[in-house]
């Protein structure tokens, strides 16, 4: 005698749904409705790149760039305008970190001893390191080509008005961003030193820089080559290097003479990229 096997009754299928699609929905068309009148206020027509006119101006413009400039005359300033860029960008670098490490150190709150527990110091430490924090601010607030307007005037046309133009701009920069990664890091070990009576350089050292030399160091590496386009504007005042090498070759309608610059550029930008990429490697 056969006996039948009851067959289990087949659980209802079940939609995969996302839970926060409207959410995400919604914030997508909010964004595009705050978005579109931004657009019109900044004129914002691509349209008009691609008008039969238009189109024929810029492919005419582009035309002149080539070939590229060669003339031994050419090189020799184009040399010399390079070896301005990247000390410019070097030295301008350099002071930013000197400027940028102290108010990194005092403005980050992973190595805050008040935090650790009240204190008699607690309100001075918050006073300071909010001063700093407005230090910060002022001094990125400020774009590099304003600073180098100003330098220019005081030091005379040359790369020296850029140097100290990139520092105090950067320097803002660089302190912002380094006092924001001690935070983002692991910061219990910096806490343990700091509980068991070690000084602030101390948990700097052995606690925050083994977790986040590589994303300082990278970061470092950007802002040079951050510097190295700035020095482009920069040199439109009279600042120097290949920027002013490029105000003047576009006024002069020297085509290939711009297209050799942007070239160096590109060489510049590929260079800070491999030199990122050893460090970290160093670093790890």
């Amino acid at each position: 005698m056969n006996i039948p096997v009851p067959i289990p009754a087949r659980a209802p299928e079940r939609t995969l749904r996302d839970p926060l699609a409207q959410r995400r929905l919604g914030w997508l068309v909010f964004a595009l409705v705050l978005c579109w009148p931004m657009l019109q206020l900044a004129e914002f027509n691509p349209a008009a790149l691609f008008a039969p006119g238009n189109l024929s101006v810029m492919g005419g413009f582009l035309a002149g760039f080539f070939p590229p400039s060669t003339q031994p005359e050419f090189l020799k300033l184009l040399l010399k305008a390079t070896l301005e860029t990247v000390a410019m960008a070097t030295a301008g670098t350099a002071l930013a970190f000197v400027i940028a490490v102290p108010l990194a150190f005092i403005t980050t709150r992973a190595l805050s001893v008040s935090r650790i527990g009240p204190g008699p110091g607690r309100v001075r430490s918050v006073v300071v390191r909010q001063a700093g924090r407005s230090v910060l601010m002022v001094l990125r607030a400020i774009p590099e080509i304003v600073w180098a307007l100003i330098f220019v005037r005081a030091l005379g046309l040359g790369p020296a008005a850029g140097v100290l133009a990139l520092a105090i701009t950067y320097g803002g920069m660089l302190g912002k961003v380094y006092s924001e990664i001690f935070e983002s890091t692991d910061t219990r070990p910096a806490r343990a030193l700091l509980e068991g009576g070690s000084g602030r350089v101390t948990a700097l050292l052995y606690g925050l820089l083994p977790n986040t030399g590589q994303e300082l160091a990278s970061y470092t590496v950007y802002r040079w080559e951050c510097a190295v386009r700035a020095s482009v504007v920069m040199g439109f005042v009279g600042a120097g290097g290949l920027g002013q090498l490029m105000d003047q070759s576009m006024k002069m309608l020297a085509g290939g003479e711009a297209s050799s610059i942007l070239l160096v550029f590109l060489a510049l930008v590929l260079f800070a990229d491999m030199l990122s990429t050893l460090l970290r490697k160093l670093l790890a």
